[in-house]
């Protein structure tokens, strides 16, 4: 068998059916697909021949990180209001920064900025919505990421799309434009959220989303007062609102899912709704803490994901991973829900089936997209290794990440960019920034 790239010498993390591991393993990959996965010692054919090989030296491999929720634009505006609650976070601070400052080139080079941070954290996928979305599939072409990606839909002006009454065309044409352009990129449509959208508009934009077949994005029940935010009646949640409405179905992403009971979970179950949960967002605003387990206890699938970096404030999966098994443990007082291996799958093949990839990515198996990570354990913080799994989630870091693949293609090698210019997307960012802060002092003070 000829492999274009064998990676050897490594301790495989597959994320299969049965959550195997094998050590001293090896994956070899022809055509951007993984086309062997087990022990070095078996691997098929002359090896000498192999073009690439990549030595793990012991470290732990496994699928890329798939993050199912970002705004990627905003590594723009990391740090710029912090430390207040969601509402005037958004009407105070955010918006008003939108407005003022996002152009398309100005979402490029933010896009960029956080390729440059997942990619070098470990996620090879991820799932956006934000504005001038055009730039943001530009960026992630560029970076040779993969994604699903949603043209923000809400009723008032807003970055590129001053008219509200055309935000479902301008989803819709996002969307037909970038259907078959790249095979790593899905577009999707994506719904703010039910306080920023109306029956009309929600029920409008699941429609166009149901006729071009991609996925559709909402936020829900993100905070406490989100129905009076809404305008809801009283005992309406926000779950109940969108069933009401006909846009829950298995292609509904509902993002955050915190303030939900059990009459909601069944609804969503029904429905089969795919989660994505945002602990560190959550906790930042003080939002709340979803439901996870008894979402999962539920069979609903659920993926894991960051936000965006204005309200979290990084793209760092394996952070994400570490607080949202620790965050459970302590809100449920029990050691024992969300165990490691339940949040790798969160992070991986639930992501991904989460986005509608998961016959694609999100575990190391022969047939699948060759989407991986190798994390060098030769660190102090990561000695001794008794248990890789636990390891992954309580100890490892994104900086622990030495080679990036997706599709086939090593996009970080020894840690560092292969296809970026880290460098140059840094110092354009800064530039940007420079006029953020000088123009906004005052605004965005919290």
């Amino acid at each position: 068998m000829a492999f274009e790239t064998l990676i050897t010498n490594g301790i495989i993390i597959t994320v299969n059916a049965d959550f195997e591991i094998i050590y001293n393993g090896a994956v070899g990959i022809a055509g951007g697909r993984i086309a062997y996965v087990g022990p070095a010692a078996d691997v098929p054919g002359e090896t000498a021949s192999t073009p690439h090989i990549i030595d793990a030296d012991g470290g732990l491999v496994m699928p890329g990180l798939v993050n199912t929720h970002t705004h990627l634009p905003m590594s723009l505006f990391r740090g710029l209001a912090d430390d207040i609650p969601l509402d005037r976070w958004l009407n105070n601070h955010i918006f008003p920064a939108e407005q003022k400052h996002l152009r398309p080139e100005t979402v490029k080079w933010g896009a960029l900025l956080s390729c440059a941070e997942m990619l070098l954290s470990g996620t090879t996928t991820c799932c956006d919505g934000y504005f001038f979305e055009d730039a943001v599939a530009e960026a992630l072409s560029e970076a040779g990421m993969r994604a699903v990606l949603g043209q923000g839909v809400i009723d008032f002006p807003a970055p590129g799309l001053p008219d509200p009454g055309a935000n479902i065309q301008h989803a819709v044409d996002f969307a037909r434009k970038w259907k078959n352009r790249s095979p790593l990129i899905l577009p999707s449509i994506f719904c703010h959220s039910p306080y920023t959208c109306s029956a009309k508009t929600l029920v409008s934009a699941k429609q166009a989303a149901k006729r071009e077949n991609v996925l559709f994005q909402v936020h829900v029940a993100e905070t406490r007062n989100e129905p009076d935010l809404a305008g809801l009646p009283p005992g309406r949640s926000p779950v109940k609102y969108l069933e009401s409405l006909g846009v829950l179905d298995a292609d509904t992403l509902a993002v955050h899912a915190v303030w939900v009971d059990m009459d909601d979970l069944s609804i969503l179950v029904r429905n089969n709704v795919k989660i994505s949960h945002n602990p560190e967002s959550n906790m930042k605003l003080a939002s709340g803490i979803s439901p996870v387990g008894a979402m999962i206890d539920c069979g609903l699938v659920v993926g894991l994901g960051t936000d965006g970096c204005a309200s979290n404030n990084n793209l760092d999966m394996f952070s994400e991973m570490g607080t949202a098994a620790r965050l459970h443990k302590v809100s449920r007082k029990d050691p024992t829900v969300m165990n490691a291996e339940k949040v790798i799958r969160m992070a991986t093949i639930e992501g991904a089936r989460a986005i509608g990839l998961g016959d694609r990515i999100g575990s190391v198996e022969t047939g699948k997209e060759a989407d991986l990570v190798v994390v060098d354990i030769r660190q102090p913080h990561l000695l001794p290794l008794y248990h890789p799994v636990s390891h992954v989630v309580y100890a490892a870091r994104g900086g622990d990440v030495r080679y990036v693949m997706i599709n086939g293609n090593l996009l970080v090698s020894n840690f560092r960019l292969t296809q970026l210019d880290g460098k140059d997307i840094m110092a354009r960012v800064n530039a940007v920034a420079k006029n953020i802060r000088f123009s906004d002092r005052d605004e965005c003070r919290p």
